[in-house]
């Protein structure tokens, strides 16, 4: 079985206290940090970028798990890196040559991800698979946090894993989205093994709620 990973997501964190937030989450034993850049095209809100995420790999070892819902990722993949990326996953949808983009992101020296929306046929990941690091599947529609799990979304969490098996690679599953302790189930069995999780780890008693996932998934 694959090892799996907790991804808090900062933009549930309280940003008045960011540092405390994620020291609380490594030491519950989180290996990833999830960071949504959103542009405000791709998806209507906006959040933050490479500053912040500079700011942040200054003051953690964590994973930076770099999540960019934006239009033409391209044009800022270096800058990402730069900044203290280590998995920098893109869109099916907003890339017009995905081989492309995401050999870009390999030859940046960083991990690579691949990420599709609800709507969006699982299908059009296949012929790509072989090429990245991870696939994540969104169980909400991007850009907004507090949203609930697409119970749909689980199905293809299955045929992705399926496909991988099928090909004979080693990639990690991420699911983003509505996770938390009644979901979490459902998306391991169907084969996840990275979650992301925002308002169940930074709603409230930061460490306590990062800990309990942690043993639900490891249970």
């Amino acid at each position: 079985m694959r090892e799996r990973i907790l991804a808090p997501s900062i933009l549930s964190a309280d940003f008045t206290k960011l540092g405390e937030e994620i020291e609380l989450i490594e030491k519950a034993g989180a290996k990833y940090l999830h960071f949504d850049v959103m542009d405000g095209m791709f998806v209507p809100s906006i959040s933050f970028g490479m500053p912040v995420l500079k700011s942040i790999k200054k003051a953690t070892h964590i994973v930076m798990d770099t999540h960019l819902m934006i239009e033409k990722p391209e044009r800022y993949l270096e800058y990402f890196v730069k900044s203290g990326a280590d998995l920098i996953s893109v869109h099916i949808e907003t890339l017009d040559d995905p081989e492309k983009v995401l050999k870009d992101i390999r030859d940046l020296g960083v991990k690579v991800g691949l990420a599709i929306n609800p709507e969006t046929d699982i299908k059009e990941v296949f012929p790509y698979l072989n090429l990245i690091d991870m696939i994540l599947v969104m169980t909400v529609h991007p850009g907004f946090g507090g949203q609930k799990y697409i119970h749909e979304c689980t199905d293809k969490v299955k045929a992705v894993k399926a496909e991988i098996e099928r090909q004979g690679l080693d990639i990690d599953i991420e699911v983003d989205g509505g996770l938390g302790k009644e979901t979490l189930k459902e998306a391991l069995d169907a084969g996840a093994n990275v979650i992301v999780a925002g308002s169940a780890v930074f709603g409230g008693d930061t460490y306590a709620n990062a800990v309990e996932l942690l043993g639900m998934m490891n249970s």
